[in-house]
């Protein structure tokens, strides 16, 4: 590690990161909650949002495998001030800030307050905390010290907990367990893997692709590449981009590299659609790096492509001699708000 670069030691942050997916069933372990709700609204920002995007991949898998044992649960993401109509009919609201004083949330929160609604809070502290347990919210308690961003394990699998706990879907433990497990394993390989990559993407903008089933996975390389590079990048999903999005490649105005992220789950044409587009691209002179993820577990598919984005977006800040952890023009920003 370059520690006059990495002066709050990031890099042990992504190699303790496994740990919180069992941490995060811990923390939620003694939240009770009424199971008389058929869809779940997330409010968060930046990265106090990003474990929600995942969740419905996961919980999509879990219904498709198994609809006994597990609900089909529909989960939708709040990113701004004000509540959507849907947290008022049959819904879990809950409400996810790391600091706990992200005021698009805490706004949200005042709402489903007025309202009376089902809710919940997960943070490390700051005005969430405070709210929650002045008004009898059960409450998450997050361990704090890291960027929200880092935290995405303690979130996904709190709240796996709280339905698994409302009997919304099948106890998660095991199948957690092993996917710590197995990234714990993964992870030197994918620090190396991500490394090399990062090398690639220098002074080039990062273009990240998926399926519409992955693209989750494909913003969330983009925003890590934005706050750990502090540098542009992209992101859309197949087959929509094909569409639209690659004709803007005709005339390239800066130099790009195509990442594209495949799993032999998806369907046989966006398969066939990723290959062709990487050809059609590469005449334009728009290299193209593929990254295969382990279509056999659904937790490791996200996982470990997840780690991987981690490592890519760390090495890349360091080939730009940035420190990967603060976001100074969010920071600026928050205060000229305020």
């Amino acid at each position: 590690m370059d520690q006059k670069i990495d002066q709050e030691n990031m890099r042990q942050v992504i190699l303790d990161s496994p740990s919180q997916l069992t941490q995060g069933l811990a923390l939620a372990k003694d939240i009770k909650i009424p199971s008389n709700f058929n869809s779940i609204v997330i409010s968060g920002m930046g990265g106090s949002a990003l474990p929600g995007d995942i969740l419905k991949i996961y919980l999509d898998d879990l219904f498709q495998k198994n609809s006994d044992q597990n609900s089909h649960l529909t989960v939708l993401q709040n990113r701004t001030y004000a509540l959507p109509a849907e947290a008022y009919k049959n819904s879990l609201n809950i409400f996810a800030s790391y600091s706990g004083n992200t005021e698009e949330t805490l706004s949200s929160l005042e709402e489903a307050l007025k309202a009376k609604l089902p809710a919940i809070g997960i943070s490390s502290g700051g005005k969430l905390a405070e709210i929650c347990q002045k008004n009898n919210i059960p409450l998450v308690s997050l361990p704090a010290g890291i960027q929200p961003r880092c935290a995405s394990g303690y979130f996904f699998s709190a709240i796996l907990g709280i339905l698994a706990k409302a009997e919304k879907i099948e106890n998660p433990s095991e199948n957690i367990a092993q996917a710590q497990k197995k990234l714990s394993e993964q992870i030197s390989d994918l620090e190396k893997q991500g490394a090399e990559i990062a090398k690639k993407l220098f002074e080039k903008i990062p273009i990240i692709y998926a399926s519409e089933k992955f693209r989750a996975l494909a913003m969330i390389w983009k925003i890590k590449i934005n706050e750990n590079a502090k540098t542009p990048a992209f992101y859309n999903s197949y087959p929509e981009l094909n569409h639209n999005e690659m004709v803007g490649f005709t005339l390239p105005q800066g130099k790009f590299h195509l990442i594209n992220l495949t799993n032999q789950t998806d369907h046989p044409q966006t398969l066939k659609r990723i290959n062709i587009t990487s050809e059609i691209l590469a005449k334009k002179n728009i290299q193209n790096t593929r990254i295969e993820m382990n279509s056999s577990n659904i937790l490791d598919s996200i996982f470990s492509t997840l780690l991987l984005g981690d490592w890519v977006s760390y090495y890349l800040a360091l080939e730009y001699g940035q420190d990967p952890t603060p976001v100074a023009m969010v920071e600026n920003l928050k205060q000229q708000l305020t």
